[in-house]
């Protein structure tokens, strides 16, 4: 297929964009060791963006939400103040911010955490995974399972968190309910044992995710909402069952969050088409869909086949600021370094290359 379908405008909640394209959150671990973003974040995302609806990598809404070290936060005001500097910068260029707010759960080390505190979970069920942190891989400790009163309190961090983005001028606020982090946690049957009103049966495991999404849709309107999900998505240590128990967790929860009637849905997909069709007819605004492998000509196929409204880029968007004008221009693409993508300072971050300077 061509790129064709990419280039129609779309209003996806309070935003008028004029293509099909995003940039798709990335970790890049830039931030300053409190969590608040700096003038080089700024210049990063300033660069990109052309891209229209730039979802920003994943935040901490809170100092237990924190995975990595030098992530972002959006918890302090402080961090309000840096995240200004990013969506000034943005918008100056045209561009849209929506800030993800991502609570790693069980995916962190107390190494990597202002507080230096046992991870949080909705079970004691350790990931077993490998996570960098200042001293070298560490595997994740057992986590402390989340009591009824914590989780009131992690939504209301996610409440507190949606309310800071916008008071730092953001747009909106992604929910990150995938790839392996806390929302993914509770979602799935081998790290959610639990036996009260959060476990169980799927509409018990969904019930977090639910009411995360509805009090961010109250305390910042649902036209400001987005979230994101991975079916299948074997991440941090997740495994959600065969296809069918994977069809009938998300064909529920979607459901449920499609009478919320949030600004996007944001699919990290990796490969059941059946499933994401299904899901496509029952979310009532956008899609944004992201596959693993796409090359440049297929960038615009799930557009144009009418599975999704927006074709969120990441590698390539990343190593070309300028993204949306190469392809405009069938021009040549920066390669990723790879080397580079996490931590450090402005190589491999903000000197990539524009099609002005190459």
């Amino acid at each position: 297929m061509t790129l064709s379908a990419l280039w129609q405008p779309l209003t996806l909640g309070r935003l008028d964009l004029s293509h099909r394209l995003a940039l798709a959150p990335m970790t890049r671990s830039r931030s300053n060791t409190d969590g608040t973003p700096g003038e080089l974040v700024a210049e990063y995302y300033g660069q990109r963006a052309s891209l229209g609806l730039i979802i920003s990598e994943g935040t901490q809404p809170s100092a237990d939400g924190q995975g990595y070290a030098n992530t972002p936060g959006i918890y302090t005001p402080e961090h309000v103040e840096g995240w200004r500097s990013v969506t000034t910068a943005v918008h100056a260029q045209g561009g849209a911010v929506f800030i993800q707010l991502m609570h790693a759960g069980r995916m962190s080390h107390p190494d990597n955490t202002p507080h230096h505190r046992q991870p949080v979970a909705p079970s004691a069920i350790p990931a077993d995974q490998n996570i960098l942190t200042p001293t070298g891989p560490q595997k994740t400790p057992t986590p402390r399972e989340l009591s009824g009163e914590d989780i009131q309190t992690t939504v209301a961090d996610f409440r507190h968190a949606a309310a800071s983005a916008i008071a730092a001028g953001a747009d909106g606020v992604e929910i990150h309910g995938a790839n392996g982090y806390l929302l993914h946690q509770f979602l799935s049957p081998n790290a959610n044992h639990r036996t009260d009103a959060y476990g169980g049966s799927i509409q018990d495991r969904s019930r977090f995710v639910i009411e995360v999404a509805q009090a961010l849709a109250d305390e910042i309107g649902q036209d400001r909402v987005g979230i994101r999900l991975s079916p299948a998505m074997p991440l941090g240590g997740i495994s959600e069952g065969d296809t069918a128990s994977v069809r009938a967790q998300y064909r529920h929860l979607v459901g449920e969050l499609a009478a919320l009637n949030l600004a996007y849905l944001h699919l990290h997909h990796v490969g059941d088409d059946e499933l994401l069709r299904s899901l496509r007819d029952i979310w009532p605004t956008a899609v944004l869909v992201v596959r693993y492998g796409r090359n440049r000509e297929q960038i615009a196929d799930d557009v144009a086949a009418g599975l999704a409204d927006i074709a969120p880029l990441g590698r390539f968007a990343l190593a070309n600021p300028d993204i949306v004008e190469r392809l405009r221009l069938s021009a040549p693409l920066n390669e990723v370094d790879p080397s580079t993508l996490y931590g450090g300072g402005a190589t491999g971050y903000t000197d990539y290359p524009s099609l002005a300077h190459a």
